[in-house]
């Protein structure tokens, strides 16, 4: 069996104070394991101790004596006790500690209006893992299947440990950390949101579905994103006036939390492999984004809601564009390149590059890439997607 150990992950290590976000079983306390083999640990998922520090913060503090002026610090599931981030703060002011603060929500720290230590310490996200992680061990097939959240990725049975894991958000992520009062109607939600993955997101048709207010599912979207699970993607808005302004887009996390919530279990279905290759494609993009400076903004483009003109993804940096449009055939024809065509008309546009689940890897006559799935990791890895 493969160990999550054997990946070595692309996020490096700060060299001050960081949060480090990411869903359960993503990879976080591996990989602090790793980098800070030395470091006191505290781990707040246990409860003795998350009992204790809730009594008494005090406690905290003490624990933290040991330390030496300068040393590694690392705290586990920060959003269960935020208040902590009191003592953080004058540790790394009176003592020169740097803590490695990992967590699996951002809500909790953000509703609780407590120090999020602003300017003295990074936030960072781990992602599920990247072909350029697993190398030889990686499969597309797979990727879209089952996902690459590590904890699923290593497990001898993945199909079940996915089901699991939806099981276990719903439990320990949303019940246990009273994220919603009507967890039935956020079950219900769930699957429903899944359908949604790569699509613009219907607040109203979403409500319609589950039952339950519109206000509701709002809510239900924002704890979606909060626990890491899915990302909104906004649409790109220049000089549009403000009826033709376009929602977000909802992509999940990973391919495989979208076939178990959606509680599919065979094989891909011609229809699901667009919206799944789409949503891996940006997952790439954020991973290697955040560790690569790989664009300041990240946009879909749909200047043209009659005539259904759009570009799966727009990313900005330093005032230039590029775009890319993923289709998941594995034949190209020139069909597959008229959002590619209408954005050149985009000041800034410096590429455009097509993405599609071919082998073959070209520059057509009007300066557009075509890119098999193989060309677009290389081009990420290597950092080279700028001209």
């Amino acid at each position: 069996m493969v160990s999550e150990t054997t990946y070595r992950r692309l996020i490096r290590t700060p060299g001050q104070s960081f949060f480090l976000l990411g869903v359960r079983g993503v990879g976080k306390s591996t990989w602090a394991r790793r980098q800070f083999p030395e470091a006191p640990r505290i781990d707040l998922l246990d409860e003795a101790r998350y009992q204790d520090y809730l009594a008494d913060p005090s406690l905290f503090a003490a624990d933290l004596q040991s330390a030496p002026p300068g040393s590694w610090v690392v705290v586990d599931e920060i959003q269960r006790l935020p208040n902590l981030l009191n003592e953080v703060h004058r540790h790394i002011e009176e003592r020169r500690l740097n803590f490695a603060l990992l967590g699996s929500s951002a809500r909790k720290l953000k509703a609780s209006g407590v120090n999020l230590l602003a300017g003295r310490a990074l936030h960072r996200t781990m992602h599920p893992l990247t072909p350029a992680e697993l190398g030889d061990d990686f499969d597309l097939d797979a990727a879209l299947d089952t996902g690459t959240i590590p904890l699923v990725w290593v497990a001898d049975d993945r199909r079940a440990v996915l089901e699991s894991y939806v099981r276990l958000y719903l439990r320990e992520e949303v019940r246990a950390e009273g994220l919603v009062r009507n967890l039935p109607g956020f079950a219900r939600f769930l699957p429903v949101a899944a359908l949604y993955h790569g699509q613009v997101v219907n607040i109203s048709g979403i409500a319609r579905d589950c039952g339950v207010a519109r206000a509701t599912v709002q809510g239900y979207m924002d704890i979606l994103e909060d626990t890491l699970l899915a990302f909104r993607l906004p649409a790109f808005q220049s000089r549009l006036r403000a009826r033709e302004r376009r929602h977000p887009k909802l992509y999940w996390l990973d391919p495989g939390l979208v076939r178990a919530v959606k509680r599919l279990h065979g094989p891909i279905a011609p229809e699901e492999r667009g919206a799944l290759l789409e949503g891996w494609v940006l997952h790439l993009l954020r991973a290697h984004g955040e560790q690569g400076g790989l664009f300041d903004q990240l946009h879909y483009w749909a200047p043209h809601p009659a005539n259904r003109t759009e570009v799966d993804f727009l990313l900005r940096r330093d005032g230039e564009f590029a775009a890319i449009e993923v289709k998941s055939q594995p034949r190209y024809h020139t069909g597959m390149l008229q959002g590619l065509r209408a954005i050149a008309e985009l000041p800034g546009i410096v590429r455009r590059v097509l993405v599609y689940r071919g082998k073959r890897s070209f520059r057509t006559g009007d300066e557009i890439d075509v890119w098999s799935t193989d060309r677009l990791q290389q081009v990420l890895a290597e950092n080279v997607l700028w001209p």
